[in-house]
């Protein structure tokens, strides 16, 4: 079970687990975030990939607030990616949504009889979430052995987050060996109105500064990163 949001750590995460052999199902929810062309690229990437099955469910995290990646208040033009203060947490932190999806994963996998979860943080070129640190992944692993049937029965699903400790350099480059097409996947938070990355929000920061560092052109071109065109806000 993987859970596909159409980014590329999600897209590097289910070719690892379909290079380890699992036959894989892919879960994607639109939780009201801003755009829709993450959940369009995780349709693409559940097939290329080849996912045997793939499962799209819509569920309105946006119905409180709590977020400007939900359409509260305006998403920030971060800082360059590694000079935000490591405390602190932006506003496009939508509240408690990993919890959220995992639950929703772990009622997929126990249906389904699902060895494995597998999901897409890390926690070294990321944002400061706090569901992206390997103590909600511990917590999560705990959470999974004792509020199942499956746990019970000691078959709780492993949680993997095989790309936890990895930059966004070495997650790249992993996919790259893997054939991940990276054009397919989308990172932009906020996109322009012409439909290109904005190249200012912290999530295209990330992608551009790991697509540098990995040394590697983005097949998504120069208007991900924030000395292309897309990094001048528009609309």
């Amino acid at each position: 079970m993987v859970l596909l949001s159409g980014g590329l750590d999600s897209a590097t995460t289910l070719a690892i687990a379909h290079a380890e052999g699992w036959d894989c199902l892919a879960l994607t929810v639109g939780y009201g975030q801003r755009h829709a062309r993450e959940v369009d690229r995780a349709r693409q990437l559940a097939e290329g990939l080849g996912a045997i099955e793939h499962r799209v469910i819509d569920l309105d995290l946006a119905a409180w607030g709590g977020s400007s990646l939900t359409g509260d208040g305006e998403v920030p033009r971060a800082a360059p990616a590694g000079e935000r203060a490591a405390a602190s947490i932006p506003s496009t932190y939508v509240p408690a949504r990993n919890t959220v999806l995992l639950a929703l994963a772990l009622a997929y996998a126990e249906a389904r009889d699902a060895g494995a979860i597998f999901l897409g943080v890390s926690a070294v070129d990321y944002s400061g979430y706090p569901d992206c640190r390997p103590a909600f992944v511990d917590a999560f692993r705990a959470l999974a052995r004792v509020a199942t049937r499956v746990g019970l029965e000691g078959r709780a699903p492993e949680i993997r987050a095989p790309l936890i400790n990895k930059s966004k350099a070495e997650t790249i480059r992993w996919g790259l060996a893997l054939g991940v097409d990276y054009a397919l996947t989308w990172s932009c938070y906020d996109p322009c109105p012409d439909g290109r990355p904005c190249g200012g929000c912290e999530s295209c920061r990330l992608r551009a500064k790991g697509f540098a560092e990995a040394g590697v052109e983005d097949p998504l071109g120069s208007d991900a990163s924030p000395g292309g065109p897309g990094g001048v806000r528009r609309g």
